[in-house]
C-alpha cells in the first residue's frame, strides 16, 4: 500500500521501501549538509597562521572572508534555484565537488591569490548547497513522514547549517593545535569527509522529477511573492542580521582573539567559534516548541543584549565577557534564523521552494560578507574596537526594524506563525 492511497491521516504501520530509503537518506544528505558547511569555516582558525605566513593584515582577512562571500552569492544568484528544475542530486554532487577543488587549492600551499581563488571557489559550492540541500531535507522529510509535524525538518536542517559552521572552526583549530603541518591536515580530513559525502549524496533517492520542458533560464530574483509577502520580507532581515553575527566571528574574532587578547591558541579560536556556533545550534533545537513570535523575540532580545557584551569584553580585553556576548549573540541569531528558514521553507510553493530559500540565503549572505568587509575597512583608520562600536550600534538600529517588519507581518496568525508553531 503506497502513502498515496492511505485516508488522510493514516500512516502506515510499516514503511514502504520507499519511505525508509527517504528516512535514511535524509540523514545522509544531513551528514552531507554538515560537512560541506563545516568545511567552508576550516579556515578560520588558521587565519592568524596565514597573517604570520605572509604578513597578511586584519584587512586582508576580511577580503579573504569576502572572496568566499562573493563566491556564495555568484552561485545563490545564478544557480541556487535550479535545482528546481533538474533534481536536488544533479547540483549537490557539482557543489561537493567544487569543494574538494576548493580543498586541493588549499593543499597546494597557497600564496595569497591562490587562497582567494581557494576561497571562491568554496563560496561557489557552499551557495550551491545551502537551498539545495534544505529544500531537499525538506522533501525527504515529507515523503518519509507525510502526516508528521516539520519539527524534525526544522530542528535538523537549522542545527547541520549553523552548527556546521561551528564543527568546521574547531575541528581545523584543534588539527591546527595538536598534528603537525596545520596548514595542511585540516585540508586532507576534510578531502576524505567530503568525498564521503559525496557518495552518500548519489546513495540517496532523488526527490525532484527532471522537467522535461524546463523554464527559460535567468538568475535568481529576489522576490517576495512566497506566500505571504510581508512575512517572507521580515524573514529576509532576519537571515540578513542573523547572518552579520555569524560573519563577525568567522572573519574577526579569531585575529582580535589572537592578536588583542593575546591567546595565540588556534583550538581556542576553533573553540570560540564553534561555542557561538553551537550555542545558535543548541538553542535552536530547545526553541523547536515555540511560536514564531516568541522565537522572534528571543532572537531579537539575545543578539541585543550579546553583542554590547562582546563590545565591552573587546574593550576591557576580558575574554570570558567576549565569549559570553558572543555565545549570546549567537543564540540569538540562530533563533531567528531557524524561524526565518521555517517560514519560508513552509509558505512558499513546492515548485518555487529552492528559489525561495535561494532568495533567502542570498540576502543572509549579503549580511555575512557586507558587515565584515565594512569592519575590516574601517580598521584601516580606527582601531578595531571603534569600528566595533560602530558595527554594535548599527546592529541595534538592523535588529530594531527586523522587530518592526516582523510586526507588520501576519506573525501572529498568518502563515508566518503557522510555519513554526508545534504541529505534534
Amino acid at each position: 500500500m503506497s502513502l498515496s492511497t492511505l485516508p488522510p491521516g493514516t500512516a502506515p504501520s510499516t514503511p514502504t521501501q520507499g519511505s525508509a530509503r527517504h528516512g535514511r537518506g535524509f540523514w545522509l544528505i544531513s551528514l552531507a549538509f554538515l560537512t560541506a558547511m563545516a568545511f567552508s569555516t576550516v579556515p578560520a582558525p588558521l587565519y592568524p597562521l596565514y597573517m604570520a605566513r605572509d604578513g597578511f593584515s586584519t584587512f586582508m582577512v576580511t577580503v579573504v572572508f569576502a572572496a568566499y562571500s562573493v563566491g556564495v552569492l555568484i552561485s545563490l544568484v545564478l544557480a541556487g534555484h535550479i535545482s528546481d528544475w533538474v533534481g536536488r542530486k544533479k547540483i549537490l554532487i557539482p557543489a561537493l565537488t567544487l569543494e574538494v577543488v576548493a580543498a586541493a587549492l588549499f593543499l597546494s600551499d597557497p600564496s595569497l591569490p591562490v587562497l582567494l581563488l581557494a576561497r571562491l571557489v568554496t563560496g561557489l559550492g557552499v551557495g550551491l548547497v545551502t537551498a539545495t540541500a534544505t529544500a531537499y531535507l525538506h522533501e525527504l522529510h515529507t515523503t518519509h513522514r507525510p502526516d508528521a509535524s516539520r519539527q524534525r525538518f526544522e530542528v535538523v536542517s537549522t542545527a547541520v547549517n549553523i552548527g556546521g559552521l561551528g564543527f568546521g572552526s574547531l575541528v581545523a583549530g584543534f588539527l591546527a593545535q595538536y598534528v603537525d603541518v596545520p596548514l595542511r591536515t585540516p585540508y586532507l580530513v576534510f578531502t576524505v569527509l567530503l568525498l564521503a559525502s559525496i557518495v552518500a549524496i548519489a546513495l540517496t533517492p532523488e526527490t525532484v522529477e527532471e522537467r522535461l520542458v524546463r523554464p527559460v533560464y535567468r538568475p535568481q530574483r529576489i522576490s517576495a511573492d512566497h506566500g505571504d509577502q510581508a512575512g517572507y520580507v521580515a524573514a529576509a532581515a532576519a537571515a540578513f542580521a542573523s547572518f552579520a553575527v555569524f560573519g563577525l566571528f568567522t572573519s574577526v574574532a579569531p585575529g582580535f582573539v589572537g592578536g588583542t587578547l593575546h591567546h595565540p591558541s588556534r583550538a581556542l579560536a576553533g573553540t570560540i567559534v564553534f561555542a557561538v556556533f553551537g550555542g545558535a545550534a543548541l538553542a535552536q533545537t530547545l526553541t523547536n516548541r515555540l511560536t514564531a513570535p516568541a522565537k522572534v523575540r528571543l532572537g531579537l532580545l539575545a543578539q541585543a543584549v550579546g553583542v554590547p557584551i562582546l563590545l565591552v569584553g573587546m574593550r576591557t580585553a576580558n575574554l570570558t565577557a567576549f565569549l559570553l556576548g558572543g555565545v549570546l549573540a549567537g543564540i540569538g541569531a540562530g533563533v531567528l534564523l531557524k524561524a526565518a528558514i521555517g517560514t519560508v521553507a513552509a509558505t512558499a510553493a513546492a515548485a518555487k521552494r529552492g528559489e525561495a530559500l535561494a532568495g533567502l540565503f542570498l540576502i543572509g549572505y549579503l549580511g555575512l560578507s557586507l558587515p565584515a568587509l565594512g569592519i575590516g575597512i574601517a580598521i584601516r583608520a580606527v582601531s578595531t574596537v571603534t569600528a566595533m562600536t560602530w558595527f554594535t550600534g548599527l546592529l541595534l538600529v538592523m535588529l530594531a526594524g527586523v522587530a518592526a517588519l516582523f510586526r507588520r507581518s501576519t506573525v501572529t496568525r498568518g502563515p508566518l506563525a503557522r510555519a513554526a508553531r508545534p504541529t505534534g
